[in-house]
């Protein structure tokens, strides 16, 4: 046995100067979103991120926690119960600020449908005619009145108060992207990036497909940087992903 170690010390040596990190096969899907954020978030030195539909805070904390932000986050959710979770975690972090509204492309109010599963929670209502597993999760738990703003009216407010100069724009709310984006006018030309999630196959009723989503968003002046899985996926179906683009305004 002893000699067993000892030829096994040199291996041991090499993994360990290597910095290997071991992670679990169930979170392996998240490591392409987190390595791209780190790359992209440190080239075009982004100093406020805009996380719209936040849910229960797992994108700010993973910005926090997994990719090593410190600037700026303004988390953007409508639920009641997500609400109460991301002021728990935001308590001690003075540069995460909770918005409880939803994002549209208009202001105003509107009624929110909250989800058996509440990651799934959206202002538009559930289909089922392209894919039904999602069928007891994306279903309508309760209906509530939110108030909605846009993009563009926390811009300004925010930009006042802290002066940032490269914002990023997330949105995750369930078929709506692009109007969460069309709700900052003119002013989208100000973020220097964006992630969004994409509909292979719609789940939601309205929602635009990826196609769509994609050539919306290059009409406004941003390119492909990556595509990442955000769920631990659908074997065999591919149902959705997360891109993140750039603007190409902001190219040196």
């Amino acid at each position: 046995m002893r000699s067993t170690i000892m030829a096994m010390l040199p291996l041991i040596e090499k993994i360990s100067r290597s910095k290997l990190i071991l992670i679990q096969k169930s979170l392996l899907h998240t490591l392409p979103e987190q390595e791209h954020l780190k790359k992209f978030i440190r080239h075009f030195d982004i100093d406020c991120i805009f996380d719209v539909g936040a849910n229960m805070g797992q994108y700010a904390t993973m910005l926090r926690e997994k990719v090593g932000y410190r600037g700026l986050i303004v988390s953007f959710e409508p639920v009641p119960e997500c609400i109460e979770r991301l002021r728990t975690l935001s308590k001690s972090d003075p540069l995460w600020r909770i918005e409880p509204v939803a994002l549209a492309e208009q202001p105003g109010t509107a009624t929110f449908n909250v989800m058996a599963a509440n990651e799934f929670s959206s202002l538009s209502s559930p289909d089922h005619s392209r894919v039904d597993i999602f069928r007891d999760h994306n279903a309508v738990a309760e209906q509530i009145t939110v108030k909605v703003g846009t993009v563009a009216e926390h811009y300004e407010r925010y930009l006042a108060e802290f002066g940032f100069k490269r914002p990023f724009l997330k949105m995750d709310t369930q078929g709506n992207d692009m109007k969460v984006s069309m709700g900052a006018g003119d002013l989208l030309e100000k973020f220097v990036g964006l992630q969004s999630e994409l509909s292979m196959v719609g789940i939601y009723e309205g929602s635009p497909g990826y196609v769509e989503a994609i050539r919306y968003y290059e009409s406004r002046g941003f390119r492909l940087s990556a595509f990442v899985p955000n769920n631990g996926g659908h074997f065999p179906r591919l149902i959705e992903m997360d891109c993140i683009m750039f603007n190409q305004r902001f190219l040196a």
